[in-house]
């Protein structure tokens, strides 16, 4: 399985539409050989390099099995988004304090659809997702300010 996005490259910098600084709106992605016995996706968008550890740009699970593409500033149809580390339910664009940051798209497939509502935290997925993880990748986007 594999993440990639029209937008940028692995392990490059993020247009600046796609942050804080520019129309704050997720970048385009494309999820290519999801594994056919999914029952569901889930995306974690993560900056590790944030002062006070993790940060959580965006939740989004229950993705369907046959999307295989989230077009930009949009969510599949029926996925939920949960709560990011400003406790909203959206996609949150970068936005370090200074210096160069990673922002880790992480996608998993699921052999199964989690049992959880928009109130569900990174961790609350994560521990939904014991047991139940297929498959997974990430794509690396970069970000400067």
């Amino acid at each position: 399985m594999e993440v990639v996005s029209d937008a940028f490259e692995d392990n490059t910098m993020i247009p600046e539409k796609y942050t804080a600084d520019g129309e704050n709106v997720n970048p385009p992605l494309k999820i290519l050989g999801m594994p056919k016995n999914a029952k569901s996706g889930v995306l974690i968008v993560v900056d590790p390099d944030a002062p006070r550890g993790d940060f959580v740009h965006w939740v989004l699970f229950n993705i369907p099995p046959g999307i295989s593409e989230i077009a930009e500033n949009s969510i599949p149809e029926i996925a939920i988004q949960g709560r990011n580390s400003r406790s909203t339910n959206y996609y949150i664009g970068p936005a370090p304090p200074s210096g160069t940051h990673r922002y880790f798209f992480k996608f998993y497939a699921l052999d199964t659809e989690l049992n959880l509502d928009d109130n569900a935290t990174k961790s609350d997925v994560d521990e939904a997702m014991k047991g139940h993880i297929i498959d997974s990748a990430e794509l690396v986007g970069l970000y400067y300010r």
